[in-house]
């Protein structure tokens, strides 16, 4: 089956989290985010900080014709579905900190977020005020982010000498990434901060991007960690099927599942719509 073909009968989600686009960065997989936006409605849509990327941009990053689409597409769903949308900066979108907080009717613009569930209420947040190397040396980290980009050249070349040698993709940029990561989060004590952060907010919970690594599990031993990953390479995100409940999901399995829990999720929707909303939800 074709992963971007979506059904007209679409899947509704209480809320989805998504983080990390990097429009404006050539290696942006702003295509299939948009497919991914697409293919489902929402009440809620959080998205949580990097989706412009304002380093690539100053550094000779091109803005693409997908990259206006992909804000074409959140808008299309706020005008038409009345979709709640959420815009936390990142550390690669940090101009929008000058004129935080902002308020547009259904898009509001803020530097943190308390998602409130049934369990209890989870602390979202971009990330990078817990990476010792985003903080502290910001030149490092945007050094960083260069590299990455070449990494993501040499990966595409990396590949394609794999291809010939009839040997399966593997990600060069992203393992690599991966590395430097851990190696800050061991340094820095990166979920230990993101733990007592939310133990400080009253959350039982704490849903963040910025590490590019999607992650679902338990931090000592009471506090829910959840990362959306990211649109560049892992193109993950999380959907809270009902109130409380969460799950992270990867674009190509979603997508070649466009029923997904169809039935179950049109359960789900019913008692959370009013009638109107349910029409226009399932006319498009």
């Amino acid at each position: 089956m074709n992963p971007d073909k979506t059904s007209e009968a679409k899947p509704f989600f209480n809320t989805v989290f998504i983080s990390d686009v990097h429009l404006g960065m050539k290696y942006s997989r702003a295509t299939e985010a948009i497919k991914f936006l697409k293919s489902f409605h929402c009440k809620k849509l959080i998205l949580n900080g990097d989706i412009v990327d304002g380093w690539a941009l100053r550094s000779g990053g091109k803005w693409l014709p997908d990259h206006t689409n992909f804000i074409r597409a959140v808008l299309k769903k706020m005008a038409k579905n009345g979709t709640e949308v959420i815009y936390l900066r990142g550390n690669h979108d940090d101009i929008l900190e000058r004129f935080l907080p902002i308020d547009f009717g259904n898009l509001r613009i803020e530097d943190e977020y308390v998602h409130e569930t049934p369990q209890g209420n989870y602390l979202v947040v971009h990330g990078d005020g817990f990476d010792s190397i985003t903080t502290s040396l910001r030149w490092v980290a945007f050094l960083g982010a260069i590299g990455y980009s070449l990494f993501l050249r040499l990966n595409r070349i990396h590949n394609k000498w794999l291809h010939w040698r009839g040997k399966p993709y593997y990600s060069l940029s992203q393992e690599i990434k991966k590395r430097v990561k851990s190696a800050v989060n061991f340094l820095g004590g990166y979920e230990d901060q993101l733990c007592e952060l939310a133990r400080v907010r009253n959350c039982c919970g704490i849903i963040c991007g910025h590490v590019h690594t999607a992650a679902d599990k338990i931090l000592d031993e009471d506090v829910h960690y959840l990362n959306s990953g990211d649109w560049v390479e892992s193109l993950t995100a999380i959907v809270e099927k009902e109130p409380g409940k969460f799950e992270v999901v990867e674009y190509r399995d979603f997508m070649a599942n466009p029923g997904w829990e169809k039935k179950e999720t049109e359960k789900l929707a019913m008692p959370m719509m009013n009638q109107l909303e349910t029409g226009i939800a399932l006319a498009e």
